[in-house]
This record gives structure tokens, sequence and C-alpha cells, in this order.
């Protein structure tokens, strides 16, 4: 680490081989391939993609660097198979940031890692108190990114040179980081539990699918009437289908609040639907004006709405579907007292691991799992039901380890007892 503060950081603002072309065509990606496959020790790699602007979480551009071969661009909007880079890469390792969040699209263009070192998993293992990437580079390498491009649409052509630059920095320090990290990890005994969750990201393929997408609609809790929320299914339907077709993100095409107040206002007329006004804020919570009517496609929303209106009782959406999923922990005490004094004592021990290993407690243990686990004990409980449970949920054999003991005795706190009071 070096001992400096953040302000003294100097800035690299440029790659230091210069800026490499973007390679587009199918010829150049054979010749980057072959200098890839003639360089040495682990892949940097990276993905741009056009969230919040386009349909999806696709890569529009893919970063790549390995020693002595350079920095390369990838625009997969013009070369969308890059498995001849896979083949160059032979099953070298892998160095992303933050790693669950790039997979699922490089894998989408034929990128696909035998091993990884995640930059951000290591970081959060390795006690950092931020763990973005710019302040992990600065931590380990006394050297601060200049990162003005990050929420740009990477489904601009041609991209401008700024953004490029931005992107190819990207990968720039990443192995350099990689190798700090590395020897910090082994220093305080983490080394393997870091290799334990980097093999098991080589797995991941993406969140869980959602029966019922249309549910995550922001503001579908203020909903109470069956009629209304069948309203917003449809329209959630509607606009999914509108946001496909122009390759657009769906908030784009019709925000929420909109979409929801639609629903609530049920209109008849294209003058309905245009007297329709909602106030909304921003993402950083900064109030946006008013909207006024919905001037595109009224009349996809109205037929939304007469499908919906249209529908018998029986085939409205009713409360969500029941899962096998523990009530919410503030419920526990009233549901079930003992399950919640286990899980206080639990979250309690849990608390000084993480104080003592300086590791963040939801990487010790998914609180998901913790939860289900003390809300209905396995039987017998012993140590095989116990680690068989955890290592179903996806727990790496460190963090069973860890918590195996921590639940043991958890099962056994009892209720605190009700507080007497003076009648």
């Amino acid at each position: 680490m070096v001992p400096q503060d953040a302000e003294t950081y100097p800035v690299l603002e440029a790659p230091r081989d210069g800026l490499p072309p973007v390679t587009a065509t199918e010829r150049d990606l054979l010749v980057a391939a072959d200098a890839i496959a003639a360089g040495t020790g682990p892949i940097a790699i990276d993905a741009e993609r056009a969230s919040g602007y386009r349909y999806g979480n696709r890569a529009y551009l893919v970063q790549l660097r390995r020693t002595g071969a350079g920095t390369f661009l990838f625009d997969p909007a013009a070369i969308p198979d890059l498995s001849p880079v896979q083949d160059s890469i032979d099953g070298a390792e892998w160095v992303l940031h933050a790693a669950t969040q790039d997979l699922v699209c490089l894998a989408e263009v034929g990128l696909r890692p035998a091993s990884l070192f995640d930059t951000e998993v290591g970081a959060r293992l390795a006690g950092l108190p931020r763990v973005g990437l710019a302040a992990v580079i600065e931590h380990y390498l006394g050297v601060s990114l200049a990162k003005e491009h990050s929420a740009v649409d990477w489904s601009t052509r041609p991209l401008p040179e700024p953004w490029l630059r931005y992107a190819a920095l990207d990968v720039e320090l990443l192995v350099d980081v990689r190798d700090a990290m590395y020897a910090d990890l082994q220093s305080q005994g983490k080394l393997d539990w870091a290799l334990q969750d980097f093999a098991a990201l080589t797995h991941f393929s993406g969140p869980p699918v959602r029966e019922e997408p249309w549910r995550r609609t922001s503001g579908l809790h203020t909903v109470r009437d069956r009629r209304v929320m069948g309203r917003v299914r449809e329209l959630w339907q509607t606009r999914d289908r509108i946001a496909q077709d122009r390759d657009t993100a769906p908030g784009r095409v019709v925000p929420d609040a909109v979409l929801i107040e639609i629903a609530k206002q049920g209109p008849k007329t294209a003058a309905d639907l245009a007297a329709i006004r909602t106030d909304a804020t921003s993402r950083r919570g900064k109030a946006r004006p008013a909207h006024t009517g919905v001037p595109r496609y009224q009349r996809d929303w109205l037929d939304a709405v007469r499908r919906a209106d249209a529908l018998p009782a029986a085939e409205l959406p009713g409360p969500p579907p029941r899962t096998d999923a523990p009530p919410p922990a503030r419920a526990w005490p009233d549901r079930d007292p003992a399950a919640a004094a286990r899980l206080a004592s639990a979250r309690e021990q849990l608390a000084v691991i993480s104080e003592e290993r300086t590791v963040p407690v939801e990487n010790i243990l998914q609180p998901d799992t913790l939860r289900r686990i003390l809300w209905q004990l396995p039987d017998p409980l012993d140590d095989n039901a116990i680690r068989g449970f955890l290592t179903d949920r996806g727990a790496r054999p460190w963090q069973v380890d860890l918590t195996l003991p921590v639940i043991k005795e958890a099962a056994t706190a009892t209720p605190a007892p009700d507080p007497v009071t003076d009648e």
C-alpha cells in the first residue's frame, strides 16, 4: 500500500502505450487474437454496457490487456463473436473488477473464464474501506484514474476518443492491482478464502429469472386494488414489448411513476391520457419537472388499460405468490420469538468476527442464507446438516468453517423475557 493522502495521488489520464484503435472487423480480430496469444500472464478484462439507454445489458465495448501484447478495444456491435480471443487466452487467469457485472455480457460474445481474480471481492476480503476500482487502485498503487464517463451511452457510434481513453484505463492497471492484492491477502491469511470465492464466480450465470418481473415496478407498493394491479401488469408488458422493438431501456419509453399513474387513473381517451401529471425524482434524488401527458404510444397505453379492464376478476393478479423465504426479520419477534433470539445471537457473533477479520458481514455469509437456516433449523441439528445446508446455498468452505459454530451456538439462544411492568 502507498502511504499517502488521496489528494496527492497523481492522475493517470491516458494509457501508457497510447490509445489503441477499436477492433471492429473480423480480420483485425484475428490479428488481435494472435497478439494476445503471444502475450504472457493474466488477462485484464472489462466491458462497457449501455444500461439505462438500451434494452438489456449486452456489451458495447470489451477492453482487454495482457503483458507483452498491450491493450485492445473490441466493438461487439460490429463483431459479435469474440471466440477467436477466447481461443487465444487458452485458460489464462482473468482479472476483473466486480466480475458479476460483466460475466454475463462477456459470455454472450463468446468469452468465458477458466479462472479469475476479482479485485472488488478481493478488496472486500482484504478489509479495504472503499472497494470501487478507482479507490482500490489508489490504495495499492498510489495512482488515481480519470473517471468522467462511467454513465454514458456506450452504444453511441463512433465512440468519442475521451470515452475510449476512459475505457482503456479500466484495464491499464488491473494486473498490477491483482499482484499487490494477492500479496496483501496472502499476508492476512485470506488468500485461500479469496481463491474459493473466485472459483465460485467462474460458474456465475446471472441473477435468477423472476417469474413476474412486472412486480418490480417502482411504486407498485402503493397499489392495493386488483384491477389497478392488472393495469400495471398490462402496461408493464406493453412497455417491455415497445422497449424491445426499439432497443431502448424501458424507463426511456415511459417512467415507472407515469406507468403507475396511468394504471391508477385508468384513462379511456387520448385526452384523459394527456391530462395525466406526475412528479418524479432523478436517481440522485433531485426533483424533476412534472411530467405532463404521455405523448407517445397513446394507443398502446389505452389498449393496455382496456385489456386489463376487460379481464374477469378471477384473472386479475393477487398478492405476490408465496415463496419459501422466511418473513422479514422485523416480524420475527411476533411470529417466532425463539427464531428472533437465534438471529439476534448470530448477528452479534458475526459482527464480532467481521470486526476481528476486517471482512464485511455479508461476505462472511449471505444474510438470506443466515435467515433461512435460523428461521427453520435443520433436523437433526448436527454439523453435517448445517454444513450441507450452507453448501447447498452456495457458501464456500471458508464461510462454512467460520459460521457453523456461530449457527450451532445461536440455535440454543432463548428469547429475552418480557419486561415486567407495574400495573
